[in-house]
């Protein structure tokens, strides 16, 4: 899976030289704006080597990228980095090279930092970037101008294109829309961000049922009306997109599934479970954590509610289910992380456990009394969405050990309950264990070692000593130069396969998708072969619809030591299942919700710029020159002359772009 760049030197150097200079490196090491950045050692001083003192025999670099990356749109003129914005993007780019911080160093004429662990040396000398180490083949490297990278480091803050705010925008939300395009950039990434932290809470999923009358309506205490329009309206209508696809992330994360939901009024169960993620998607972690463990929809999926201390007389013992998943699962996984997410291992060379069977039995104890909190004047669902209730007498008096933390004996519910939320939100794989999650629902299945580590020192700090700002973590997400480097995107580890129900949301949300009688019956989309193959809320378990370290087994993927969450959906059927839903869609309406093409069908006549337009909309203009030529070609085939096939023209535009890999695989 590794595209190999080759560095090569002139032909007026000599042949040891030269030889020593064509180093292959993994492609996604050496992405440079004019060239590589890889930088290699020289010994250990800080002292510029005697050969960057000979410029003008400095090698080039070939390579398949520019300035203006491969398969990307070229970008309008960007500002000039300073040296030491360059110096301090490579650290952050290619930090396996250059790992910093550093200090800048002078020697006349260079401005250039040193990198002792590597032995790389990086620096500027009249306006151009130079490198030296065993990736040049220790023969002083000419990367090109420094004005050569000022697309790529100030793209980390800015869209020069509509390509690339839209690149950003299927990362960030629901669905790219011209407004959004144009508000991101007129504002820039962070700015946008901001503005979108700061957005009102949209109208929740508990309110749309009250308004259309389901909490008085007697069937719905036990049947299951509203349980799908009411996720469905908000993730194809809510103004506030950025936070609810973070709220769609979380739901994958910690995960309430309907089919694993009893007692009465279940859509209000998970409208209320919708409404707490919204609601902490911009939050803190621990306030999150708390709000889970007590919401009454995760208290009966995973037997919180109800759970009771330890009876001697029956040999009766504190239900495990929440104590165990609220490990492996929501806050620190099964084995002990370096910060990079890698796992700590033993002496053996094993990854060393995270806790034992132990812990989960003391842990337990914590979690029993807790219950929902029903009220002789209740009569409707309001019941479901109040945080759960301690009932001293059912929790557990034993003393509980667990993570390094004690709860003594007799210790007060509500107190055991803050100790063990406190001390598991504290714990130093929360950072790793979450940003990743977060990076790969977000951005890439496979996020380098330093993106991880990045994020996570996020989570640990957000700049003013706080832990756990899902604000802070989301900015290290989403601005990450492994986020926003265009130059990475023909890299075969980049990417991610894009989830069923996200593509339908995406494109109903693009093509301005509206309910016709205001249900937003969209349904149960779980049928791999008559629809999406995967549904909101109903993940078929707590482990999700797929797992964040699945492999498909017999896959150059595997083969690659990669991993792919996404293709564990991905069979003959789902496929099949996913096109026949789409052409439903695209060409007529999914049951009550149809798209609105007014803005397309005005393109209709010309095939390149409607799909062009398609493209932009859902892949950031990415298709391959080849499916863009056959997806022409097809819309090109229908007629134009009529109503019904200019139609047809967008229909197939959008279903084509749709199936496309291009799009399939977010880059």
């Amino acid at each position: 899976m590794d595209d190999m760049a080759t560095i090569q030197t002139r032909p007026d150097r000599a042949r040891a030289a030269r030889d020593a200079a064509t180093v292959p490196v993994p492609a996604q090491r050496l992405l440079a704006a004019a060239g590589s950045l890889a930088v290699a050692a020289c010994g250990g001083a800080s002292a510029l080597p005697e050969a960057f003192a000979d410029r003008e025999q400095a090698q080039t670099l070939r390579h398949a990228l520019s300035a203006s990356p491969a398969n990307t749109t070229t970008p309008a003129a960007a500002p000039v980095p300073t040296v030491t914005e360059l110096l301090d993007w490579a650290e952050r780019a290619y930090t396996e090279l250059f790992p910093g911080p550093k200090v800048n160093l002078v020697a006349e004429p260079y401005t250039y930092r040193h990198y002792p662990e590597t032995g790389h040396y990086l620096g500027v000398a009249d306006g151009r970037v130079y490198f030296l180490g065993p990736a040049s083949g220790d023969v002083l490297a000419d990367a090109g101008a420094l004005a050569d990278f000022g697309a790529r480091i100030y793209g980390q803050r800015f869209a020069f294109s509509d390509e690339q705010a839209s690149r950003f925008l299927g990362q960030a939300t629901l669905g790219v829309t011209d407004a959004d395009i144009a508000s991101v950039r007129a504002a820039g990434y962070d700015a946008w961000l901001t503005q979108q932290f700061t957005r009102p809470l949209s109208p929740g999923n508990w309110d749309w049922l009250v308004t259309r009358g389901f909490d008085v309506n007697p069937d719905a205490r036990n049947a299951a009306i509203g349980v799908d329009s009411q996720i469905w309206q908000r993730l194809l209508s809510a103004s506030d997109s950025l936070r609810q696809r973070v709220a769609l992330a979380l739901s994958e994360v910690f995960v309430v599934g309907f089919d694993g939901l009893t007692g009465a009024y279940r859509q209000f169960k998970l409208a209320a479970w919708w409404d707490l993620l919204a609601t902490h998607a911009f939050g803190n972690f621990r306030a999150l954590l708390e709000a889970v463990t007590l919401n009454p929809a995760m208290g009966g999926y995973l037997n919180t509610a109800g759970n009771r201390k330890e009876d001697p007389a029956t040999g009766r013992q504190p239900d495990e289910n929440y104590s165990r998943e609220v490990m492996q699962l929501f806050t620190i996984g099964l084995v002990q992380l370096n910060r990079d997410g890698t796992p700590k291992l033993d002496a053996a060379g094993k990854p060393m456990d995270t806790y034992s069977q132990d812990t989960v039995t003391n842990l337990a104890r914590v979690f029993t009394g807790w219950n929902l909190d029903t009220r002789r004047d209740d009569v409707g669902p309001e019941f479901v969405r109040r945080p759960m209730v301690l009932t001293a007498s059912r929790h557990s008096t034993l003393a509980a050990t667990f993570l390094g933390a004690t709860v003594p004996a007799n210790t007060d519910g509500t107190a055991a309950l803050k100790t063990a939320l406190d001390t598991l939100a504290a714990h130093p794989n929360v950072g790793p264990f979450i940003g990743r999650q977060l990076i790969q629902r977000l951005v890439t299945s496979n996020p380098s070692r330093h993106y991880v580590a990045r994020v996570a020192a996020a989570f640990d700090d957000n700049g003013k000593g706080q832990r756990g700002d899902l604000q802070a973590v989301l900015r290290a997400v989403l601005l990450d130069v492994e986020a926003r480097d265009e130059a990475l995107i023909s890299s075969p580890t980049v990417g991610k396969l894009r989830e069923p129900m996200l593509r339908f949301i995406q494109c109903a949300r693009s093509f301005k998708a509206t309910s016709l009688n205001g249900q937003w019956d969209v349904g149960n989309t779980s049928d791999p072969a008559r629809s999406l193959g995967q549904s909101p809320l109903r993940s078929p378990s707590v482990f999700n619809y797929f797992r964040p370290g699945y492999v498909p087994a017999g896959t150059s993927i595997a083969s690659a030591g990669l991993v792919a969450p996404e293709f564990q959906l991905a069979n003959e059927s789902s496929v099949a299942g996913y096109l026949n839903a789409m052409q439903s869609f695209v060409s007529r309406a999914h049951r009550d919700v149809r798209p609105d093409y007014a803005t397309e069908l005005a393109l209709a006549a010309d095939a390149e710029a409607l799909v062009s337009r398609v493209a932009l909309l859902l892949c950031a203009g990415q298709l391959q020159a080849s499916t863009r030529t056959t997806i022409v070609g097809a819309v090109d085939s229908i007629a134009s002359s009529t109503e019904a096939g200019r139609a047809n023209r967008v229909y197939t535009a959008v279903l084509l772009v749709a199936a496309s890999p291009d799009y399939l695989v977010q880059k």
